[in-house]
């Protein structure tokens, strides 16, 4: 089985699906209508069927590559980061416990990955690309239907700053503030993913936040004070 065939995307699905990862959150039952559906899946894929494998894959994978993107700040990593994510489910889903909740047993598994990547590139800072970028031009979309050139700029440069204010985040702050105000799990799951306790993520995220608005601030001065030259 080919893993990583369903999760490489176009530049027309990139610009589309991938540029909206820093503020499109996910629903969390986005799987399958109900849970029994989910957890017959999971029970044929653990048992070997690859076709309710790549069932599980095509409809999580979206969320997964938006995970990854958050995290590691451009495409190339994100995703050969989703493809090592789906190859490690795939080794482990048998250790899956029904009790669990599947998207967090996965999360779980994506920020681990996610953990490697960032070290085996620590060295080399430069890999950051904001969302969007390189991508036919189209960085993000515009919610308003009959918004003006001036706007869709000026949404875009908003979301890329944010995008890299993140990405100059500690991991485990960038992880949780990823989860909790992105795919909106609550400060109890994201303790569980991030096997720690809700206090320490609520601190990690205070902090996250402010040091997000600081960066900003300071990006804008800047801005500001150069234009101004």
């Amino acid at each position: 089985m080919e893993l990583g065939r369903r999760i490489t995307l176009n530049a027309a699905e990139r610009a589309s699906d991938m540029a909206l990862a820093l503020d499109v959150p996910l629903p969390v039952n986005a799987l399958t209508p109900d849970q029994t559906s989910l957890t017959l899946l999971i029970e044929r894929a653990a048992a070997g069927d690859t076709e309710a494998f790549e069932r599980i894959m095509i409809h999580s994978q979206q969320r997964v590559m938006a995970m990854t993107w958050r995290m590691l700040g451009n495409e190339a990593d994100a995703r050969d980061a989703s493809q090592e994510v789906f190859l490690r489910v795939y080794k482990y889903l048998k250790r899956f416990r029904q009790d669990q909740d599947f998207f967090a047993w996965l999360y779980g598994i994506t920020v681990n990955v996610c953990r490697v990547s960032l070290k085996k590139r620590q060295n080399h800072s430069n890999r950051f690309v904001p969302l969007g970028e390189g991508t036919e031009g189209v960085a993000f979309k515009v919610t308003a239907e009959h918004a003006d050139a001036e706007s869709i700029v000026a949404q875009a440069q908003e979301r890329a700053l944010i995008a890299k204010a993140i990405a100059a985040l500690p991991f485990k702050e960038r992880a949780s503030i990823v989860l909790r105000d992105m795919e909106g799990f609550s400060t109890e799951e994201v303790a569980r993913i991030m096997k720690s306790s809700a206090t320490t993520v609520r601190s990690q995220i205070s902090s996250a936040r402010k040091k997000i608005r600081i960066y900003c601030r300071q990006q804008l001065r800047r801005a500001g004070q150069e234009k101004a030259r």
